[in-house]
């Protein structure tokens, strides 16, 4: 089973990036390309040949996420950085880490910062012993990122005020209307990891994957206008999907992922994938 899900995960070329700082710790990554469009602002970034980093002057998260802004802002009319979200990032290494700043979402792929999401794989079993489906979903044509692809059930990024909770209940009605009574069931998989370049930057994210069992008499309507259709899908087509790369690169994981730890695939013809439940290890 050819997987360039595995591939894409880890496309990343550091030497084609300098390290981001912020107040002594190294948080993201921006393309060499990228870095004179931040020369212009020489009181709010200093450069070098190895790193970009925050002035030590902004020295409270407040001042911080201000300069930042101002940039963010600026290249974005520019259209440098595309898919403006008006949702709010904090800029953190570790989900449960205390944030150095607060940045649109928008902006993580243009500086490679950390971010973090849920992806549930809606998992539908029969009482008579029938094969079990999974509903998948079509990313809207609009979608900023992916558009088109297909994508689990329910995904979506952890926005700043946000728990791991929380955002599963608050994505499962918006991309799936299911109630927070069944969105509350959802059961923790693994942790995937991905490091890949992307046309807008560095996507490094934590994927926080869960299961959900819905009802076979339940089928997802979406509220947002970010999902085209839904599929109720046997576990053959799902995995000739990933194969040939019609979902998006952190669906296919999370949907590995539950097709590995259920057993309805074999680990074999997965080789390589353990690696990306680790994070990366770079910088």
């Amino acid at each position: 089973m050819s997987l360039p899900c595995l591939i894409a995960a880890r496309r990343f070329d550091a030497a084609a990036h300098l390290p981001f700082w912020i107040d002594a710790e190294e948080v993201g990554w921006i393309r060499s390309s990228d870095v004179h469009l931040l020369a212009r602002w020489p009181d709010v970034f200093e450069i070098d040949n190895a790193r970009v980093v925050l002035a030590p002057s902004f020295n409270t998260v407040d001042l911080r996420s201000a300069a930042l802004a101002s940039v963010i802002g600026a290249l974005a009319a520019e259209g440098r950085i595309p898919g403006w979200r008006d949702e709010t990032y904090a800029i953190r290494n570790a989900f449960d880490a205390r944030p150095l700043a607060y940045i649109e979402r928008a902006a993580s792929r243009f500086f490679g910062t950390m971010t973090y999401a849920v992806h549930l794989n809606g998992v539908v079993e029969y009482a008579d012993g029938g094969a079990p489906r999974l509903w998948i979903a079509r990313r809207s044509d609009t979608k900023a990122t992916d558009p088109g692809m297909l994508d689990n059930v329910v995904a979506g990024g952890i926005g700043w005020g946000f728990s791991v909770e929380t955002t599963i209940v608050k994505e499962c009605w918006e991309e799936a209307g299911i109630p927070e009574e069944i969105a509350a069931r959802a059961v923790a998989g693994r942790t995937a990891h991905v490091l890949q370049s992307l046309p807008e930057g560095t996507q490094a994210e934590q994927i926080f994957i869960y299961d959900l069992a819905l009802p076979a008499d339940f089928a997802p309507r979406n509220q947002d206008g970010e999902v085209g259709e839904h599929r109720l899908a046997r576990i053959d087509e799902v995995a000739r999907w990933i194969e040939e790369g019609a979902m998006t690169v952190d669906a296919s994981l999370a949907t590995l992922d539950c097709l590995l730890r259920r057993r309805w695939i074999d680990e074999e013809a997965c080789a390589g994938i353990e690696a990306l439940f680790t994070p990366p290890l770079l910088g």
